[in-house]
């Protein structure tokens, strides 16, 4: 609780100092919008309109492009906004509602917070979830292959597979599986854009599970194709080093069999280091790295909305947002802690001093 406390109290702050806030918003899009009526009313010879009343000296100076318009108004925008309050009752409210999870209102969507993140959840999951399993799926027999024949043609080959892997970034790997695959100039085998198809609610639940399949293929094939190649690399070098340990060669001196030896003893040392990095690759794949391909797909998720709401300032979803995958990540972080003793029986929590 202290950890996600820190978290929000940093963002927020982060957040509240950066320039171009809610109210700079509509006072950017309401200027506009006078100054195209000012410019059609005076093409047609008509008199001009001026901005509404008063000199908003004092809104000037907090809020860039005031100049000219009512204060009343400016203060009108920030009872609607939140911004009569002073910044720590704002947190602590803030604070209080997520306790609850009240992620509070949308400021340009004029909905929960909570309903658009349900909404929207589908998509992340469903890239999420299949792009993580896969991945450990991948790599984790890789790289264990990876080390048993080290120097070997297949480490080699292989190494340069998960090279070309990590350097190209997912996004441009999706670009060229829509090329190749979904009518780009090849093949027209999978669909281009969208989680399901139009008529999915009319499917028997085997076609259902089909159309879904064929709509994720392309994305999180994507996503697995640039994110296996630091984990695969992880679990070779973790295997190698305890490989090399004494107890591997007493054990092999004993006359234990090389599965034995591996998937006995030197597994569960080997996999700590994995699972200690399963958190940040989990909450990465999950909610991060969806950004891009949910844009290329046109698949409508949290990547896309997180992305929208910090362009617009839209600040309910932006908190909201960073809360959940916050609290996400740190009990994820806790369950790795657990896994460490199905893992390895020697570690302790309760005895660690």
């Amino acid at each position: 609780m202290p950890t996600l406390f820190g978290i929000m109290a940093i963002n927020f702050l982060v957040i509240q100092l950066a320039p171009g806030g809610p109210v700079e918003q509509v006072i950017a899009r309401y200027t506009t919008s006078q100054n195209a009526m000012q410019g059609r009313l005076s093409s047609g010879g008509s008199e001009t309109l001026s901005p509404a009343g008063g000199s908003g000296a004092g809104s000037e100076q907090r809020y860039r492009g005031a100049r000219g318009l009512d204060p009343e108004f400016i203060r009108k925008l920030e009872v609607q906004f939140g911004y009569d309050k002073p910044l720590g009752e704002r947190f602590l409210k803030m604070a209080g509602d997520f306790l609850r999870f009240d992620l509070g209102t949308s400021f340009f969507q004029g909905r929960p917070v909570l309903d658009l993140v349900l909404e929207k959840l589908p998509v992340s999951i469903s890239l999420g979830l299949w792009t993580t399993l896969l991945v450990y799926l991948i790599s984790i027999p890789l790289g264990i292959a990876k080390a048993v024949r080290d120097g070997s043609r297949f480490d080699v080959w292989t190494s340069g597979a998960i090279v070309v892997g990590y350097a190209v970034p997912s996004f441009l790997i999706a670009v060229l599986l829509i090329v190749l695959f979904a009518g780009g100039s090849f093949w027209s085998i999978f669909p281009l854009r969208g989680l399901v198809s139009d008529n999915f609610a009319d499917l028997s639940t085997g076609a259902k599970i089909l159309d879904y399949a064929w709509h994720m293929t392309l994305p999180v094939l994507s996503m697995v194709i640039g994110g296996f190649a630091t984990l695969t690399l992880l679990t070779k070098n973790s295997f190698l080093d305890e490989i090399g340990k004494q107890y591997v060669t007493t054990a092999r001196a004993k006359g234990l069999s090389e599965g034995r030896i591996l998937y006995g003893h030197v597994f569960r040392n080997a996999m700590l280091i994995v699972i200690a990095g399963f958190p940040a690759a989990f909450v990465s794949i999950f909610f991060t790295s969806s950004l891009l391909t949910e844009v290329i797909f046109s698949l409508d998720g949290l990547g896309l909305l997180g992305f929208q709401a910090a362009e617009k300032r839209d600040y309910p979803i932006i908190f909201g947002t960073l809360y959940l995958f916050s609290l996400i990540g740190l009990l994820t972080s806790i369950l790795s802690d657990f896994t460490y003793t199905l893992v390895d029986p020697r570690i302790d929590f309760e005895r660690r001093d």
